[in-house]
């Protein structure tokens, strides 16, 4: 999240952009971990976010992520660089107003992204998944903060995750991907032993996302991808 704050000249503060460039990550990914307060950001004046050097350097050895290193600007650098960054926040708006323009039509293999911590069950869901192998690519996160940095990269057209998981949570992690009207376009299958009234209680599911209550053997939930996967075909 951000606030806005007077920002002094010797303030190093970075743009999302120079941001995204230094840990080598998409600038949706940058705007994802700020909503996420994976990352501290401030806003100007002009309303533009700007993130603290010394906290993309944390990030950046604290996760081994690493893009090209950043020089100081010079005063008319940073000028133009705020000029030419307002322009591109714009443009990137429009994008994720209408993901099409950015994205285009969504290609096969459908892509499914599987979020648990535990890794026995991602193989036995992988396991369970082969028969769909040949019409979707299967990739998988272990915490909510690794499926944000793969979602801000690509956007899946199935997002299979545990409500329950370590430091982020599931619940946080769609939060923030609603926030950033990323869950557009995106089916959510939300696994958790919560019912839908408890999940109600603590603010309820996205619109797009179906809860299978726990516990669910992952044939279970092939099962239920296959119902997806062909409902994908017929529409």
């Amino acid at each position: 999240m951000s606030q806005v704050i007077p920002l002094g000249p010797g303030s190093r503060m970075l743009t999302t952009r120079e941001a995204a460039q230094r840990l080598g990550v998409s600038l949706r990914t940058v705007q994802l971990w700020v909503e996420a307060d994976i990352l501290p950001a401030a806003r100007t004046p002009g309303g533009h976010r700007r993130i603290p050097h010394n906290a993309v350097e944390a990030l950046a050895l604290s996760t081994g992520l690493g893009g090209e290193p950043l020089a100081r600007p010079s005063r008319v650098e940073a000028r133009a660089r705020d000029r030419d960054h307002a322009h591109a926040e714009a443009a990137v708006s429009e994008a994720e107003r209408h993901p099409a323009l950015a994205n285009g039509p969504v290609l096969r293999p459908r892509d499914v992204l599987l979020v648990a911590d535990n890794p026995i069950w991602q193989v036995r869901c992988e396991q369970a998944l082969a028969p769909f192998l040949p019409s979707i690519e299967l990739r998988f996160a272990e915490t909510g903060y690794l499926a944000l940095l793969q979602i801000g990269q690509k956007a899946p057209d199935l997002l299979i995750t545990s409500l329950e998981l370590p430091g982020m949570d599931g619940l946080a992690m769609l939060r923030t991907l609603e926030r950033c009207e990323s869950i557009a376009g995106m089916r959510i299958l939300a696994l958790s032993h919560l019912d839908e009234a408890e999940l109600k209680r603590r603010g309820g599911l996205p619109a797009s996302a179906e809860l299978m209550q726990l516990p669910v053997s992952p044939e279970g939930v092939a099962v239920r991808v296959g119902r997806w996967l062909l409902h994908q075909r017929v529409s």
